[in-house]
């Protein structure tokens, strides 16, 4: 039996399904597209508005931004956001009553370009799926699971001991039954050790082994000089990263802004934190016993919100965690813009320590086999295009990574 062939039915069907396919690409497209606005508006949201928003329900100096884009149209937005001054000069019912809401603080203007604000918008529309923080304290433990060294030399030992018991048993035994007499432990040990020094070659055997575990347990000691991986010391306010970058999402760089500009992080000056607590008075864990810290620093009466007039300000005196040898010169911009590597990679899970600690070794080896594996970021550095056509060009299909641009060179980091 033959089935007719159809001309027309067969173009109809391969239009449908050209159709279907351009609309999965044409869907595709977009949301590559809306990814990376989401991406910018984040990197806007986080430079911007960290300081006084979370991307949750919770208020922060302002109020919680989750399913903002619900609650309110996206004209309205963008009118409070670029100018929320004149927006409520316009007589808008809203804006007058948020103003009043939040003690006729206005919210600073930001008149973002169209394109900056529809990435922004685009944040706001798809904010970051809510994470899981472990806590610090469970983290310093899964990190040392298993049996250090000198636990296990001492199962090993008693082991051992056993041993000996079981043979010295066994062998006492033995002569009980041949009516033989019987040996302590004590007489057992002394026997064989008699036995085992009077041959010279095991003497050399015993000798040579204790200088193998001597130079083992001196080269330990001596290679963790200067180490100071798991360094947790006190702080003089106890301040918690878990809360600020994890829990309310503040990015690192708003507190260390020189990150991204100078050789060193820097420490925030007090008029930073100032800039969150002149109106947050107390914290979710320890109140406004450690806020009050700050007050006293910098003479900040919290009842009136006013600085108190001919106030001598008081260093807050911050523990430094993090310390590198004067012989060697590291540049945080470099790493941080150039190199675009994130803080945790070298700081760890600081979004989930209440009390910051150290978590990399920060050696010397430690740097060079990061330089090893790490990939030199080509995209988004325009000013080192020439520089990165070079480098695919020189090392035809290689992982370009960061020891083929003299990532290794003793005089990039020791001058």
């Amino acid at each position: 039996m033959t089935i007719p062939f159809n001309n027309n039915r067969l173009l109809q069907l391969l239009f449908v399904v050209f159709i279907s396919f351009s609309s999965v690409l044409a869907q595709d497209t977009n949301v590559v597209i809306d990814s990376i606005a989401v991406q910018k508006g984040e990197q806007i949201f986080k430079a911007n508005c960290t300081a006084c928003h979370v991307m949750g329900d919770k208020k922060l100096i302002g109020p919680g931004l989750l399913g903002v884009t619900d609650r309110r149209t996206k004209e309205w937005l963008k009118k409070w956001i670029n100018s929320s001054s004149d927006f409520i000069a316009s007589g808008d019912a809203d804006a007058i009553a948020i103003y009043e809401e939040y003690n006729k603080v206005a919210m600073p203007s930001y008149y973002f370009e169209d394109t900056d604000y529809e990435a922004v918008y685009a944040y706001l529309q798809n904010p970051p799926l809510p994470k899981v923080i472990a806590d610090a304290g469970d983290l310093l433990v899964s990190e040392d699971e298993g049996l250090n060294i000198s636990t296990q030399l001492m199962f090993i030992a008693l082991f051992l001991l056993l041993l000996v018991y079981v043979l010295t048993s066994l062998k006492n035994k033995l002569k009980d039954s041949l009516a033989q007499d019987t040996e302590t432990i004590t007489q057992t040990l002394v026997n064989q050790f008699n036995l085992f020094i009077s041959n010279n070659r095991n003497i050399v055997f015993v000798a040579f082994a204790c200088f193998i575990v001597v130079v083992k347990f001196g080269y330990d000691s001596l290679s963790s000089v200067g180490i100071y991986t798991k360094y947790q010391p006190e702080q003089p306010i106890a301040f918690s990263h878990k809360v600020h970058a994890g829990e309310n999402g503040v990015d690192c760089n708003y507190c260390h802004s020189s990150a991204r500009k100078s050789k060193h992080s820097g420490i925030p000056s007090a008029n930073v934190c100032m800039n969150c607590h002149t109106y947050i008075n107390e914290g979710t864990i320890t109140g406004t016993t450690e806020i009050s810290k700050i007050y006293e620093a910098v003479g900040f009466d919290p009842d009136s919100r006013t600085y108190i007039s001919g106030y001598e300000q008081k260093p807050i005196k911050w523990v430094r965690i993090h310390n590198l040898p004067d012989l060697a010169y590291f540049n945080h911009s470099q790493h941080v813009v150039a190199g675009k590597v994130e803080c945790k990679t070298c700081h760890g899970p600081i979004e989930e320590m209440d009390v910051v600690y150290q978590h990399a070794e920060l050696t010397m080896g430690w740097c060079i086999e990061c330089h090893r594996t790490t990939e030199v970021a080509m995209e988004g550095n325009e000013y080192y295009t020439e520089l990165h056509e070079q480098l695919k060009e020189k090392y035809k299909g290689q992982k370009i990574t960061v020891d083929k641009i003299g990532g290794i060179e003793c005089g990039k980091c020791h001058y």
